[in-house]
């Protein structure tokens, strides 16, 4: 669900904002638009932040360079002033190269001396070939210089990449906390004695902020702890966009994670569609990545950085491979080719149906049935309002458009009759009851837009055919890897031939799937996310516009 949320107003004494946003960030509870906040202390915090991140990145460019070093703390202010001394030599050195390059033709002359008997020998530059410009030095001090530049800059080197960036690295969250508590103290702006801050908290957290604010009860300290914060707590308002905080069931929480690594979220007057997203994303993962051997992979990369993975990752990178394992079992599909020591599994037969009508099928079926959800949930949701006619019409409309598009490509022998009662009964439920009379002045042109809607329905059922598509070309991709690996050895007759090839067969098969995992995870990134975020949430009416809610509190 989608936690309703209360707009906060918060006064405090000027004198205690510290002490406020100290409790206030202890709490965790209330979102900020820290965003907005940029004063001197905000600017100076950042500083610090790219700062830390500039000398990280020096380090390790730095390290690059360098072997068997013995690596030390060093402050992120002596790596930056290193670096900085580093580019004053650096300049220096360019300086001296193209000094010497210049004068390099001339040899190594005093030029004290080429100067002296300038002045006193005329037309000395007839018999003697000299520079326009004398240098101020002669040639082999110049080189002695730029030896000394160079060495400098060893020297600087050394001490940039001997310095232990995970000591910095450590440092990220505490003044990423310093950011946020320069920004909310920004906008914790003063009126005169008192300081008032605005913000969003959750409505099952209220209680736990005014626990906060009265202290306790029952407490016989609770006096002594008691706060000087005067609250104002009420409903968000028409026009205000208070931030999304979701909630799904347990079972399904960790797809939050990837609502956040997608940097998406409903907006607050939205659904919650965490559960159809996580369910159809594991199956859409299975049938593009189509093979069990690649979900086997992604399940041991899983498993061996399960202490490094977020517990929410890990739980999800474990559905996902499992389920495509388990696709791999029912299609016997691994590593492109079907192995005869797994037949004895559960396997679907039709799932490898060279005619592909099955799987095109599959693909249909699937479609419609996420897109009928979107629409009876609307419905479900809109009822007893008249607009829900218009929506369970829409969830007929979409079944009538499967139906076209099963018989278009000649998996229907042809369109059924009932289809035809069912699409005019639908059509009409949409047209009759999907703008209100009342609404008719202001969204009468939703009426003439219906057969265009009509016709992006059949698209958006056709376009799960991709499920199919994509998931196929992997497939194809492995079958032609193997088949041209195994031809290599099947080609040689010698034994040592056999052996070389052999090699470059283990080669070639490394490549291909490898590349193919890559194609795989590339397809998961752009189809079953567009099929969840567009086609889907086109007719659940997500729009994915809402701000993820994000409480100030410590890293």
């Amino acid at each position: 669900m989608i936690v309703p949320m209360k707009h906060l107003d918060l006064v405090c004494l000027a004198s205690e904002k510290d002490a406020t946003l100290t409790r206030l960030r202890a709490l965790g509870a209330v979102h900020l638009d820290l965003a907005s906040a940029n004063g001197a202390s905000v600017a100076a915090a950042e500083g610090e932040f790219a700062d830390a991140e500039k000398a990280v990145r020096l380090i390790l460019k730095a390290r690059g360079r360098q072997t068997d070093l013995e690596i030390r703390p060093r402050p992120v202010a002596d790596v930056l002033a290193l670096a900085a001394d580093r580019a004053t030599l650096v300049a220096e050195q360019e300086r001296l190269e193209k000094e010497i390059r210049a004068y390099a033709p001339y040899g190594d002359f005093d030029p004290a001396l080429a100067a002296k008997l300038r002045e006193t020998v005329a037309g000395l530059e007839d018999v003697v070939d000299l520079p326009a410009k004398l240098p101020e030095m002669r040639l082999s001090k110049m080189r002695e210089k730029l030896a000394r530049v160079l060495n400098r800059e060893a020297i600087d080197d050394a001490k940039i990449a001997s310095a232990d960036e995970r000591a910095i690295l450590a440092a990220f969250p505490a003044i990423r906390d310093r950011i946020a508590f320069a920004q909310a103290k920004e906008l914790l702006a003063d009126r005169g004695a008192l300081a008032v801050l605005s913000g969003w908290i959750p409505a099952p957290r209220v209680a736990a902020l005014m626990e906060e604010v009265h202290g306790g009860s029952g407490d016989l300290f609770a006096r002594s702890r008691a706060i000087g914060w005067a609250v104002l707590l009420r409903d968000p308002e028409p026009g205000e966009t208070p931030p999304t905080l979701v909630e799904p069931p347990r079972l399904f929480r960790p797809v939050k994670a990837l609502f956040a690594g997608l940097g998406v979220a409903p907006a607050y007057t939205e659904a919650d569609v965490s559960v159809p997203f996580m369910c159809y994303f594991s199956l859409f993962f299975a049938m593009l990545v189509g093979d069990g051997a690649y979900g086997a992979i992604f399940l041991a990369a899983t498993l061996a950085l399960r202490k490094k993975l977020p517990r929410s990752w890990f739980v999800l990178l474990t559905v996902f491979s499992s389920a495509t394992i388990l696709w791999g079992v029912l299609s016997n599909t691994w590593f492109g080719a079907g192995l005869p020591f797994l037949a004895s599994l559960p396997t679907v037969t039709w799932l490898a149906d060279p005619s592909y009508n099955h799987m095109m099928l599959l693909c249909f079926t699937i479609g419609v049935s996420h897109l009928m959800l979107a629409r009876i949930w609307n419905g479900v949701c809109k009822f007893p309002d008249s607009t829900a006619i218009a929506e369970f019409g829409w969830a007929g409309i979409l079944l009538m458009m499967y139906l076209v598009t099963n018989s278009i490509v000649g998996i229907f022998p042809r369109f059924p009759t009932w289809g035809l009662w069912l699409g005019g009964v639908s059509i009409a439920a949409v047209f009759l009851f999907s703008v209100k009379p009342s609404e008719l002045k202001t969204r009468g042109a939703e009426l003439g837009m219906l057969p265009l809607n009509i016709m992006s329905a059949l698209g958006d059922i056709i376009s799960y055919v991709r499920l199919f598509a994509v998931g196929l070309a992997s497939v194809k991709v492995a079958e032609n890897f193997n088949n041209m690996a195994i031809g290599l050895v099947a080609d040689a007759d010698a034994i040592w031939a056999k052996a070389l090839l052999a090699l470059a067969m283990v080669a070639i098969l490394v490549f291909g799937h490898v590349l193919n995992l890559l194609m795989a995870g590339l397809s998961i990134l752009v189809h079953a996310v567009r099929l969840n975020t567009l086609e889907f949430s086109n007719h659940k009416g997500i729009t994915w516009s809402g701000l993820a809610f994000n409480p100030f509190r410590k890293s």
